[in-house]
């Protein structure tokens, strides 16, 4: 009898060793699958511009309609939220919330008129410098 309480003991928990080997092992798998992670992380940041800027796009259309043109740069992508002074057409609120920075925690830049239409709205990316690739790379209105 007492052989068999002995056996149970043994066989009843995992060594070290093993549990060395579970953690390795979800080390090396953690290792592999954060990179594809985090790569997709920072594409959808990319996407979330794009849709942002298209959003104050159709804002800054709505805006022209009803007062005939777009707001100059002075006044800046806030006349789609408050009244600029002298406008007396101004029907907004144009957004229904506050004027968003982009993902990466950057102020857009909005410029009317701008060199490559009636207006320029930029997301300057990961870096908020203008050019770049990859995260980095301007997200703008124009293409």
């Amino acid at each position: 009898m007492k052989h068999d309480m002995t056996r149970r003991r043994r066989q009843s928990g995992f060594t070290l060793i093993e549990l060395l080997v579970v953690v390795i092992i979800l080390g090396l798998l953690a290792s592999l699958v954060a990179p594809k992670f985090f790569g997709k992380l920072g594409a959808s940041k990319q996407k979330i511009a794009k849709a942002q800027i298209e959003n104050f796009g159709a804002a800054l259309d709505e805006f022209r309609l009803d007062n005939g043109r777009y707001p100059t740069t002075a006044e800046g992508l806030a006349a789609l939220r408050e009244a600029p002074d002298g406008m007396e057409k101004w029907a907004g609120p144009y957004l229904p919330k506050a004027i968003p920075k982009d993902p990466w925690g950057h102020e857009y830049v909005y410029r009317s008129p701008g060199e490559h239409g009636d207006y320029d709205l930029i997301s300057y990316g990961q870096d908020g410098e203008p050019g770049g690739e990859g995260e980095n790379a301007d997200i703008v209105s124009w293409e």
